[in-house]
Formats: C-alpha cells, sequence, structure tokens
C-alpha cells in the first residue's frame, strides 16, 4: 500500500515540519491499521567479524583508519555465533542479525562460513539478518539459498550529505546492493543515521530516499549517532530528542507496511521520548548490550520499559516465560 501523501521532497519537508504531537497523532493512526499496536518484534545483533574495515565511514569506530578503542577480531566460528543464537532466542529475540565489518562479501571460505551461520540460525527457527557491505547478485542468491530473511544495507544520510560521511564508496554503490538484494528475493532492511552534522533538510532528503525505493524497505532503522571517542565524529552533540521522535512518526507514515526500528542511540533517549517514538510507529529493537561495538540498553531495562508501556514480544511463544521480555 503507498503512503497518503505524495512522495515529493517538499511533501516531505511540509510533514516533517508540523506541529509534533499532530505529526505524531497522525503516525499513530497510520501504525494502528497496519500493525498490532501492542507488538514489538525484538532482534538481538552480533558482530561477527570486528574491527579492521578499510572504509572511510566517520561515525565507525571500526574502521582501520581511526583509533578507536575497537580490538580487531577475526570471522567467529559457526560454533560461537550459533551459541550467541541459542542465547538471543532464550531471552526473547524472533530474529537474529550478524554483522562483518567488510567493505564487500568475497567468495571463498569465510564467505562459506557465513552461509552455515545464515543456514544454522534458521535452522533455530530464528529470523536471519546479515549486514556484510557491498554485495553481488550471485552472491546475494547464496545467501537466499542458505535461508537469509533480511539483508541490512543503510543509505545512511541523504545523497546531499553523504560525501561528507563517506568517501570510499558511492551512494550508488548502495543502491546497486539493494537492487542484487530485492532481485534475490530476501527482504531489505535499510534506514540511516542522525545526528551526524546534518541539516534538518538531509533528515528530510533520507526519509524521501528511503519512501521512494521499489518495493519500499520492509525493516527500517532509525539511528541515532553514538559518538565514539577516535572516530572524526566523536565531538557531534547528542540528537535532540524531538528530532528522533519526526524521523521515526515520517517514517511509519511514509513506508506504513514496514518494521520502523529504533536503533543505535537508544542510551541516550530517556524512555519517555522512547516512549513517544513506539506511540509514533516505532516496532522494533534490539535486544543485548551491545550493538556491534556501541552500547544498546540492557535486556533488563528493555523489559522493564515495555512491561510499563503495555508492550510485548512479537513471538512471544519463542521467548521464555517469566524472561525479562514481557511475552
Amino acid at each position: 500500500m503507498q503512503p497518503r501523501i505524495r512522495l515529493t521532497r517538499e511533501a516531505i519537508a511540509a510533514l516533517y515540519g508540523r506541529p509534533l504531537l499532530d505529526l505524531v497523532f497522525e503516525a499513530a493512526a497510520v501504525h494502528r491499521a497496519h500493525h498490532d499496536p501492542a507488538e514489538v518484534q525484538c532482534s538481538q545483533l552480533l558482530s561477527i567479524k570486528t574491527g579492521a574495515c578499510p572504509e572511510d565511514c566517520a561515525y565507525c569506530p571500526q574502521s582501520a583508519r581511526y583509533d578507536a578503542a575497537v580490538e580487531r577480531e577475526e570471522l567467529m566460528s559457526v560454533e560461537r555465533v550459533l551459541a550467541a543464537a541459542r542465547s538471543a532466542r532464550r531471552n526473547g529475540a524472533d530474529r537474529f542479525c550478524m554483522g562483518a565489518a567488510w567493505r564487500e562479501v568475497k567468495d571463498g571460505p569465510e564467505f562459506q562460513r557465513v552461509l552455515e551461520m545464515v543456514r544454522g540460525v534458521k535452522a533455530l527457527g530464528l529470523e536471519t539478518c546479515v549486514t556484510l557491505g557491498m554485495l553481488q547478485p550471485h552472491q546475494a542468491g547464496a545467501l537466499k539459498e542458505a535461508g537469509l530473511d533480511y539483508y541490512n544495507h543503510n543509505l545512511d544520510t541523504s545523497p546531499e550529505f553523504y560525501g561528507e560521511i563517506i568517501t570510499t564508496r558511492t551512494y550508488e554503490d548502495r543502491l546497486k546492493t539493494l537492487d542484487a538484494v530485492r532481485a534475490a528475493g530476501i527482504h531489505v532492511c535499510c534506514g540511516g543515521i542522525l545526528g551526524m552534522g546534518e541539516s534538518r533538510e538531509d533528515r528530510i532528503g533520507l526519509l524521501y530516499e528511503l519512501a521512494r525505493q521499489d518495493p519500499q524497505p520492509e525493516s527500517v532503522p532509525i539511528n541515532a549517532l553514538v559518538a565514539v571517542k577516535g572516530t572524526p565524529l566523536e565531538d557531534q552533540p547528542p540528537l535532540p530528542w524531538d528530532e528522533m521522535l519526526r524521523a521515526v512518526a515520517v517514517a511509519r507514515i511514509l513506508i506504513p507496511q514496514a518494521k520502523i526500528r529504533l536503533s543505535a542511540g537508544r542510551t541516550t533517549m530517556s524512555d519517555e521520548a522512547q516512549a513517544l517514538c513506539f506511540l509514533a510507529g516505532a516496532n522494533s529493537i534490539f535486544l543485548g548490550d551491545k550493538l556491534l561495538t556501541t552500547p544498546n540498553p540492557g535486556l533488563d531495562h528493555d523489559g522493564a520499559l515495555l512491561q510499563r508501556l503495555g508492550l510485548r514480544a512479537e513471538h512471544g511463544e519463542r521467548a521464555v516465560r517469566g524472561g525479562a521480555i514481557p511475552v
């Protein structure tokens, strides 16, 4: 189903600039028309290969170009990954995401190991997601055959601001990878990062680019920058909570069918701000105390917050009853 406004930057700018409570009210109505407002899809993210990435993404402590306190780790064994996936399932996750700090996927033994990881996680009854960098069509096909449900590849920001953040790959490179993912029949997880020094117009531009994809992404992570010491963005101030809320609300209105994922940066958000984001249409979070290499609210904190808000894990039968996450 198409969104209820014209997909032009001008129309999206007008939507983004509406009085905040009016915007949240409309987004909440769209959310309830397409989703159960009491359900939150819970995922867990594991860094399966950490650090030493050759890219220069200014926000990322895993870049080999920056002096961030991230210890390099080679690609994990299949056994360690599956043990982590079992733990995630016990804690209430229904999607398990695996991230490797690669510029691009390369054919060979390591990619074959990732395929084995995907097959193993799928056999546990979990949805599978990976983020591995740029991808060729035949590699997307292999991932699909292994049982991959989602491939994450973010646009990060607007095309106009993109060059201020990354120079080692182009916006077009990202779009080509998304094309390969869709052609293979894999669901797309695609979003961006707010608070990197971009303007409000750039946030509008990112939302425009996400919404005009055809088909639209099935999963849209909205991240707030985690400013890590040693990266070029270490001194960026925290994103104002109302800008995060506006982005979530506009994403829900523009991409009504998607899971809108409240992702990185939740540790700097108050419980009240997160509650407003859930009201405005966010219906997916990451569990655990770490997202790749940056902090995330702990399981007990998230469980208590969801309980207070009357929210529950989307697939409660996969969670352990009596655990931290309500089912």
